[in-house]
């Protein structure tokens, strides 16, 4: 098993990093099966509008093999998300139609393809407490080994020194191992959406003096 080398994003890396947004997809687990038709379907959302507009707060976790892990950051989420839907999504939906039909039906793919067109800004409150927000995916040959904790820090790191307060993240509520990592970073449930097991937990931690050793 090779070391691993933390650095900043720089351009060319989408390819992998969406690979590793695939290989995650499946509430952390590999998504490759579900999205064989459209492998790019997730990394088009949460991994490259990142590398494209917060490039500074964008980190890639690299080994021998390759691309295996990135921690991303946006330092508002509101001015993120409004230049998503000016700059960003707009192409998307042109390329690819809202599926038709039941939703009940929708493969995978089809339903990703329905958030370009109907995107999900959801942004917990108090908002101006933890505006910035974060995600990290690592690949399985990665984990375990404290690289993420590591840039995840190292992000959080450049926010506080940006002067953002604080961060939120969103966790699938079947990820319990996620779940088990946010909260050794410090942070703490916030609120959930949608019923269990399919809800949404979004965690949130400050970047005050007492929440620095957290």
């Amino acid at each position: 098993m090779s070391n691993c080398t933390i650095r900043p994003a720089r351009p060319g890396d989408e390819p992998g990093a969406y690979h590793v947004c695939l290989k995650t997809g499946d509430h952390g687990r590999d998504g490759e099966p579900f999205y064989r038709e459209d492998p790019d379907a997730l990394g088009r959302i949460f991994v490259g509008p990142y590398l494209a507009y917060e490039p500074d707060l964008s980190l890639i976790l690299e080994d021998a093999e390759g691309i295996c892990g990135y921690a991303l950051g946006a330092f508002d989420s509101r001015e993120f998300y409004a230049r998503y839907e000016a700059e960003w999504r707009p192409a998307l939906c042109r390329e690819f139609p809202d599926p038709a039909g039941n939703p009940k039906a929708w493969t995978r793919v089809e339903e990703v393809h329905h958030w370009y067109h109907e995107p999900d800004y959801y942004c917990p409150e108090p908002y101006a407490l933890h505006p910035a927000h974060l995600h990290i995916d690592l690949l399985e040959r990665a984990q375990g080994r404290g690289y993420g904790r590591r840039m995840m820090e190292q992000v959080m790191e450049r926010l506080r020194e940006r002067g953002s307060p604080g961060a939120h993240l969103g966790v699938s509520g079947r990820n319990a191992r996620a779940v088990g990592f946010y909260e050794r970073l410090g942070f703490k449930e916030l609120i959930r959406v949608g019923s269990d097991p399919d809800s949404v937990i979004y965690m949130g931690r400050q970047f005050g003096p007492a929440a620095a050793g957290a």
